[in-house]
């Protein structure tokens, strides 16, 4: 059995994020909620506090080192050592190439492949004291190449080649690393990709979902169904793997 049984979640005031923190919280997990504004975590950690579990929120920039250690040390000092690591927080910047600003493509790249690289690097050292530990990056479907996400595409792709060299570092300490590649998921990002083309979100979400093989959009709790499964003790043999979440095959 593993000792610590502390989470950290980030990018979960919403979305994706908040499910997958009331996920692992259900599963039994103190959930660190981390997200740009602590504030913004306090409905995620009600709710995994009304339902008996135990959060702390905390406001951090996943891209800024000297935050995102003074949020591992708080998580440390206030739950427990962590000991699994959802790296979830995320920005858009979509344009197309030559409309791209310089500005658009670090911001992507420092919030998504920065910042799960420096909470990654922060977390481990718990890991490797625990001799167990889990690492779930999100990357997407978008990894496959998307029009108008250079930025981001490139930056979820990144997170996979990430995901594949933590798997291979980390492996000898009982640390496994997996990816998940979410398809359409019904969430605010998803609407501000409605807005950026042009379309209403009844209508893009129509659409997406034609081109769905199991008829229906994906939920934030799709995901963090996946979570759990990677996070589970019963998982250990599975690491390095990126799971498309796409309702239908991708890669």
């Amino acid at each position: 059995m593993v000792e610590s049984r502390v989470a950290i979640v980030t990018g979960a005031a919403r979305g994706i994020g908040a499910a997958t923190a009331k996920r692992l919280a259900e599963d039994g997990f103190a959930v660190g909620v981390i997200d740009l504004d602590e504030k913004s975590c306090g409905d995620t950690v009600s709710a995994i506090e009304s339902g008996g579990g135990k959060a702390l929120a905390i406001g951090a920039d996943v891209a800024d080192a000297e935050q995102v250690q003074a949020a591992v040390d708080r998580v440390a000092a206030e739950l427990g050592a962590p000991t699994v690591l959802v790296n979830n927080a995320g920005v858009l910047r979509d344009n197309m190439l030559f409309k791209m600003s310089e500005d658009d493509w670090d911001t992507v790249m420092n919030v998504h492949l920065r910042g799960s690289f420096l909470m990654a690097r922060a977390v481990q050292k718990h890991m490797v004291e625990a001799k167990w530990g889990r690492i779930v990056n999100l990357s997407s479907t978008s990894a496959l190449g998307n029009r108008g996400q250079a930025n981001y595409s490139t930056a979820k792709a990144g997170l996979q080649g990430l995901t594949k060299t933590l798997a291979i570092e980390l492996g000898k300490f009982g640390i496994t690393a997996n990816a998940i590649a979410p398809g359409f998921i019904a969430t605010d990002m998803t609407k501000a990709t409605a807005e950026r083309v042009g379309m209403s979100f009844e209508d893009f979400t129509t659409a997406a979902i034609s081109q769905i093989p199991v008829a229906r959009a994906g939920k934030p709790e799709d995901i963090a169904n996946t979570v759990s499964f990677f996070a589970d003790e019963r998982s250990g043999f599975v690491s390095g793997q990126v799971i498309y979440v796409a309702g239908g095959p991708k890669a």
